[in-house]
């Protein structure tokens, strides 16, 4: 199993919101390149970068920051938010991304998620945000009536290899992870499934690799020193 740090994005600091809502937000630092690069000195290979103002409006608010964050880490980035056009995977992908993450356009649009794919191939991952047992989209504001067994049933069957998913309840609450949810989605999901909200402590990070998941991404813990990344790292080798 995979760690993935994460950073999200405000207005080009690093924050975390409490349960997706943008008016609870902590900034943790003002320079995310420097977040990056302490997340590689640590061990990191991997880190998750969400733009939470493109998320709401469509548009690479963050994208200088975020080719600054890959390119002084040399970590492999998978980033998401408001990421709604070829255009737009095309100029992350060349900043240096390793995978883009489709979230909004992956629920309302499967002509298009379906066109990345046979584009990008495993270079595409889908966000499937959970409020409530349903899909939420356009940055965590707005519900798609979709429940979550059912996205990741049409994410399987349109041949996506990695689905990442959200337990928007339990992100920034450091409450812990929920288990249940992963266990009832691996049982309809042919895709890798990455864990993401809520994981508080190295504990948790042994029982998602010894339940299957194929990642876990590490937010709010990381931050205020619940987690620390070397030993999740090491517990995940």
């Amino acid at each position: 199993m995979i760690i993935l740090p994460a950073v999200d994005l405000i207005g080009g600091q690093a924050v975390r919101l409490f349960q997706g809502d943008y008016g609870q937000k902590t900034v943790y630092e003002n320079d995310p390149v420097a977040v990056a690069v302490r997340f590689a000195d640590a061990g990191a290979r991997f880190i998750h970068i969400v733009d939470l103002d493109g998320a709401k409006t469509g548009k690479t608010e963050n994208f200088d920051v975020i080719r600054r964050m890959i390119r002084a880490s040399a970590l492999k980035a998978e980033v998401g938010g408001g990421i709604r056009s070829f255009e737009t995977v095309d100029r992350y992908l060349d900043a240096g991304a390793e995978r883009i993450i489709l979230g909004t356009k992956a629920v309302t649009d499967p002509d298009f998620l379906q066109k990345a794919l046979e584009k990008y191939g495993d270079r595409i991952a889908v966000g499937a945000d959970l409020r409530d047992g349903k899909v939420s989209i356009r940055g965590w504001t707005e519900d798609s009536g979709e429940s979550g067994e059912e996205f990741c049933r049409r994410m399987s069957a349109a041949g996506l290899k990695t689905l990442i998913c959200t337990d928007i309840s339990r992100d920034g609450a450091m409450r812990g992870t929920n288990h249940r949810l992963y266990r009832q989605l691996m049982k309809v999901c042919a895709c890798d499934l990455i864990a993401s909200g809520g994981v508080s402590y190295v504990e948790e990070v042994v029982t998602l690799k010894n339940e299957g998941l194929a990642g876990a991404i590490l937010g709010k813990a990381l931050y205020t020193g619940a987690i620390d990344l070397k030993k999740a790292i090491e517990v995940c080798a």
